[in-house]
């Protein structure tokens, strides 16, 4: 099922690259599928992180996902895709809401998802300080913050985990101190 995945999230993310960069997109579900599997050997969940963004960003459709992979694999990448149309900030704050009743299984793809983000965002904070912000479509750093610090504490179930430990390290090293409750 894995190597099925990465097949299938190769093809559908085939020509995109990571935002401000020319890093192939798929370098981004490969790293969360890696950090998901070091919480997990459930192939289902370690498909979902490798699929995750296909319904989002690739045009993948439920069925699609659902044909080829099953419901639950579907399911998760479903409950891991944003309204696009929706604001960013709308976005977010739906994507904390869904966090905070989530299953444990969607809390693993997410942390792998945005584990996999903080660490492209910190290697290119210290390469390149606040011009970052620049490439995003929120471009205030507060807001991100904000967003990254929420879905901490939404994680929190998973904080026995080392990769847990990384995502909020990664969080204080470039939005500086986050509130003393996540941890």
């Amino acid at each position: 099922m894995i190597q099925k995945a990465v097949a299938f999230a190769t093809k559908a993310h085939s020509g995109a690259v990571r935002k401000g960069t020319l890093i192939p997109y798929i370098t981004h579900p490969l790293e969360a599928a890696v950090i998901v599997s070091m919480i997990t050997s459930d192939e289902e969940i370690i498909a979902a992180a490798l699929l995750h963004d296909v319904m989002e960003d690739a045009g993948v459709t439920w069925e699609m996902l659902e044909k080829e992979f099953g419901y639950r694999v579907a399911s998760l990448v479903w409950e891991e895709t944003e309204d696009k149309t929706k604001s960013w900030h709308e976005r977010k704050a739906a994507t904390i809401d869904h966090l905070h009743h989530a299953s444990l299984d969607v809390k693993i793809v997410t942390l792998g998802d945005k584990l996999s983000n903080m660490r492209c965002t910190a290697r290119d904070y210290l390469a390149i300080g606040d011009a970052i912000w620049n490439r995003f479509n929120e471009k205030r750093k507060p807001h991100h913050k904000w967003y990254y610090e929420n879905v901490a504490r939404e994680l929190s179930d998973l904080a026995v985990y080392p990769c847990y430990k990384e995502y909020l390290n990664l969080c204080r090293l470039v939005f500086g101190d986050m509130d003393e409750t996540i941890d």
